[in-house]
């Protein structure tokens, strides 16, 4: 997965195809898939939506029980990660473009806003700890303008968790989102994406100064851990949860618009 568009941060993704799409709120509120990410060339790539739409598993737990602080999941989907941690008693939020993700994120009695990335977020610089699960590495197809974002989300020395691709590739496409079993169209216009594995990554990460700070897998499962290597500046404040997180209610959006704390 991977998109040839590169995103500047603190830009609007361009990507509202997950928004949108009919198939992936369909497949988030019925807990199962067939689902899809098609490349435009026909090939397919299977999304494990009963996975996400689960409790956390035992990998996943392993990666929560690494997380340091205050916690933002990125693209949190059905929101399994956010709800953990919160039934944890920790501060954590979750933030994805889909309504229907945040919804679920919500329901399960997780803190979720429907916002992009590469938009304004609430508690910038502030992080603790930034997850980037489920292939989420490849959000707006340019790994290093996400790996630029995390940066300035993260607290001075804050942690991100990445899951990277289970082979060894480095790639930029654009792709759809589908339900192959329905025999209809893709609904939305392709997006950029990005597929890129441990070794890829570690190399743009050091090249943009991130100190690995270690890699694992469990079963085809692969992640990365990075330390921010951005020093405090005598004006930041620490993460907490009345300064990150305590006033984001989410309303129920628009069909174009972000969730905006209340």
């Amino acid at each position: 997965m991977k998109g040839a568009a590169r995103l500047a941060p603190g830009r609007p993704s361009p990507a509202p195809a997950w928004e949108t799409s009919d198939p992936y709120a369909a497949a988030l509120r019925s807990g199962h898939g067939p689902l899809y990410l098609r490349r435009t060339d026909g090939w397919l790539l299977p999304l494990e939506v009963e996975r996400w739409c689960a409790r956390a598993d035992a990998v996943d737990l392993d990666v929560l029980d690494r997380c340091e602080g205050a916690v933002l999941d990125v693209g949190c989907g059905p929101g399994r990660l956010v709800a953990e941690l919160a039934a944890r008693g920790r501060t954590v939020l979750g933030i994805d473009v889909s309504e229907a993700a945040v919804s679920r994120t919500v329901g399960l009695g997780g803190q979720s806003l429907r916002r992009s990335v590469f938009e304004p977020l609430p508690g910038e610089g502030r992080w603790d700890t930034v997850l980037l699960m489920d292939g989420n590495v490849g959000i707006g197809g340019d790994p290093r303008a996400l790996l630029g974002r995390v940066a300035a989300l993260l607290a001075p020395g804050g942690l991100l968790i990445a899951e990277t691709a289970p082979v060894d590739v480095d790639e930029r496409l654009h792709v759809q989102l589908v339900d192959v079993t329905d025999g209809r169209p893709a609904s939305g216009s392709p997006f950029p994406w990005a597929r890129i594995g441990t070794r890829a990554l570690l190399r743009r990460a050091g090249a943009a100064g991130w100190r690995t700070a270690g890699q694992w897998g469990s079963g085809e499962r692969r992640f990365v851990a990075l330390r921010s290597s951005r020093r405090a500046s005598s004006s930041a404040e620490p993460p907490n949860s009345a300064t990150v997180i305590s006033s984001q209610r989410p309303r129920k959006p628009s069909a174009d618009s972000p969730v905006t704390p209340a």
